[in-house]
């Protein structure tokens, strides 16, 4: 049967934290959109994780004007989904979207490729996502990627605001003790949480008075000592731009782009942030191995770029990309 929305796209954003969802017709027009919670398909399995964002689509198509019935709402599903690292997973997540009868097609890839796709005009570039932890993706027109597991450190991951703060924690502690060299870090830390010295703080995490996610309170922490001078914090801000380059030179290599004119969109929240002593370094060793590379921070939402995907797989209209953008633009401050 026939879609409801000939040419339409049902796009998916969904991270550890949240999930995005637009419905976006031919032409780019945005007919709906709905948010929910976490997309965890590694705890709960890939069906009863698709089971979980019924909700999210029933309400994008009322939106629309649209109910969920028997036959496709459009003709393409787009979902870049956080935790689907490995092809098997991605095969899967896509099982699992095809069964809903959602749409005539499916797409399934990680969520960096929303994030890259949001920040190029063509399906061609490297993207570095460093949020709460680090990946990247690469892709070109033809079809090819790049792309790595991103599991953590079992599978050659360094960094990611998580690592950032254990390292800060890390450098305090030897600095307390005489394991390693005198850091501002170690007085910083506890005066930023209200607790008099380092091992008041540590106490305070070990036995729950503090939960444990408020240690990632400890990256902003150190990009200020940093940012003041300090020869460790810099050490570590230092080896965060190395690795987010190392990602880069790997995908742009794969993708033979290293001499050529290239977007390497970077995004999450250690890139997004602003923090010039990161930034500028990651500006200064990408120009050391890709010349004609063009770093770009991106920080719209990565639904569009899950949606931009979709319609290129639909062949979407000139002037699609521009009207689905400009749905998505901030407003002008008042």
């Amino acid at each position: 049967m026939g879609a409801v929305i000939p040419g339409g796209v049902l796009a998916f954003d969904a991270g550890n934290s949240k999930t995005d969802v637009a419905l976006v017709a031919a032409d780019g027009t945005v007919l709906g959109t709905a948010r929910g919670g976490g997309f965890e398909p590694q705890k709960v399995g890939p069906d009863t994780a698709v089971d979980q964002l019924e909700p999210l689509v029933r309400a994008a198509a009322a939106e629309a004007g649209l109910r969920l019935g028997d036959v496709p709402l459009v003709q393409q599903i787009s979902a870049c989904l956080a935790n689907a690292d490995l092809p098997i997973e991605e095969e899967w997540l896509t099982a699992a979207f095809e069964a809903r009868g959602w749409a005539e097609s499916v797409y399934v890839t990680n969520d960096t490729f929303a994030l890259l796709r949001s920040g190029v005009d063509e399906p061609r570039g490297v993207a570095v996502v460093c949020g709460a932890g680090i990946n990247c993706s690469g892709m070109l027109p033809d079809g090819r990627t790049a792309r790595f597991p991103a599991l953590g450190k079992v599978t050659g991951d360094w960094g990611g605001g998580a690592q950032l703060a254990e390292e800060a924690f890390w450098s305090a502690s030897r600095a307390e003790d005489g394991r390693g060299p005198a850091t501002a870090l170690l007085t910083a830390l506890p005066a930023h949480f209200g607790k008099p010295s380092l091992a008041a703080l540590i106490q305070a995490f070990h036995f729950g008075e503090l939960p444990l996610d408020r240690q990632l309170d400890a990256v902003p922490v150190l990009f200020q000592v940093a940012v003041a001078g300090d020869i460790v914090a810099l050490g570590i801000i230092q080896q965060q731009a190395e690795e987010i380059v190392a990602m880069a030179e790997s995908a742009l290599r794969r993708l033979d782009l290293l001499s050529e004119p290239v977007t390497v969109v970077l995004g999450g929240g250690v890139l997004t942030a602003g923090h010039s002593v990161l930034l500028d370094r990651v500006t200064q060793l990408l120009a050391d191995i890709a010349p004609k590379a063009v770093p770009r921070v991106v920080d719209v939402p990565p639904v569009v770029g899950a949606a931009l995907l979709g319609l290129d797989h639909t062949a979407a209209a000139p002037g699609a990309q521009a009207r689905l953008r400009a749905a998505f633009a901030p407003s002008p401050a008042a």
